[in-house]
């Protein structure tokens, strides 16, 4: 069968990847000038399937309050004259209360665990490198009120056994309290693993076609039958085009509770001095909502989300507040002047589960609403994407498509 996907981030190249592993003749199509350039260029890095929590729990209701107002939150709401913004909010709110953020953890966990194993199954049969690390990930707490939440669902690992898994926190201006540590997680450079990964499927026989934008979907009774701007045709259609997707489909009158959450990074360089300062495993700050991770030489920080359109330029304050709170618990590392700033759009969804599965057009299908969780669950929703085209049940359980 021809599919074409859209889209070339982590989520369509792995698409492309399992597809074409299943015999399909495969199309990628992007407006970008290759893959993996805009919201997995420079994502956080971890793959988290020990801990997929969603941002929509109930303990981050409070934290809002506080958050108002503060121009460096790591939750920050602008307000538009922009009812897809207002709508997913308040669909935000419903998603925080218990049972709703239990249901949440829990599909999210199959699937980040799912995906966790495909990445591990591709990377032994592929020999793919990305500055991937299997230290496993340290979340840690310096607040009492976040310690004390964690604790009565787990037990946590104490100050010094924290410290002993990350020396580099023994500097840290806040002090350590306590942790998690999720040892089969893993941690590497999205933007790394795509387009190394994209390069594999061109040896499949997969086409990318990239610098050309796609502005509508050509349809008849049959279903999508075409694309607007493209004269390529498939068979069959998969829409992984990240927070752009409901945009796309809106036309279709196919509607997904899809809306960007803008997130932002900063790499250091590490000279040989900032690497013995620099963290070795990857961290996941819960107090500032910041996950830390070493590719290579570089240390990569990202976190906060900021609803406010599809603004993609950087707001300097809240980069400064990244890098603030990494020379506080990384003191040894000031030397790091050189900092790259980056932007991005999570495609997100108010569970923050993710939509994959077809649509109401019988050869249209999605593969979108990743939010933060992208690169953690890219390879196991490609792969139950996979076995939905084929009409296969796939190996992991996943929720009705949200429309």
């Amino acid at each position: 069968m021809k599919i074409v996907v859209l889209g070339a981030g982590v989520v369509g190249v792995t698409s492309a990847w399992y597809l074409a592993s299943a015999g399909h003749e495969v199309t990628v199509i992007d407006r970008r000038s290759g893959p993996g350039l805009e919201t997995s260029f420079a994502n956080g890095g971890q793959i988290s399937a020990g801990h997929a929590q969603p941002w929509a729990r109930p303990s981050v209701l409070p934290k809002i309050l506080r958050w108002l107002g503060r121009e460096d939150a790591p939750l920050l709401f602008r307000p538009r004259a922009d009812w897809a913004q207002w709508a997913w909010g308040l669909r935000f709110l419903r998603e925080c209360t218990p049972a709703r953020f239990e249901r949440n953890c829990r599909v999210l966990a199959r699937l980040a665990a799912y995906s966790r194993d495909c990445l591990r199954a591709l990377r032994q049969s592929s020999g793919i490198h990305y500055d991937e690390s299997m230290r496993g990930i340290l979340q840690f707490f310096t607040e009492p009120r976040d310690l004390d939440a964690a604790a009565r669902h787990q037990p946590l690992l104490s100050a010094a056994q924290c410290l002993a898994l990350e020396p580099a926190l023994k500097h840290a201006e806040d002090e350590i309290l306590g942790g998690l540590h999720f040892p089969e997680d893993e941690s590497g450079d999205a933007h790394a693993f795509t387009t190394a990964l994209a390069a594999l499927a061109r040896q499949k026989g997969v086409m990318f076609e990239f610098g050309k934008a796609i502005s509508g979907f050509k349809t008849d009774a049959r279903g999508v039958v075409g694309l607007e701007g493209s004269d390529i045709r498939g068979d069959a259609y998969v829409v992984a085009l990240g927070s752009y997707s409901p945009l796309l489909l809106a036309p279709l009158g196919v509607r997904i509770p899809v809306y960007p959450l803008k997130g932002y990074s900063i790499t250091l360089p590490l000279g040989p001095a900032e690497q013995a300062a620099a963290p070795q495993i990857s961290l996941t700050d819960e107090a500032h909502k910041i996950v830390i991770s070493r590719l290579g030489n570089r240390l990569r920080a990202a976190g906060t989300a900021e609803l406010t359109g599809y603004d993609t330029s950087i707001n300097a304050a809240r980069c400064a507040a990244i890098v603030r709170r990494i020379r506080q618990l990384f003191p040894g590392i000031g030397g790091a002047t050189a900092v790259d700033y980056w932007a991005g759009l999570r495609p997100a969804t108010p569970s923050n589960v993710p939509l994959i599965g077809r649509t109401r057009y019988a050869n249209l299908y999605l593969n979108t609403g990743h939010g933060t969780l992208g690169w953690t669950l890219a390879c196991g929703s490609a792969a139950a994407l996979a076995a939905l085209v084929a009409g296969r049940a796939p190996d992991v359980e996943l929720p009705p498509l949200a429309r």
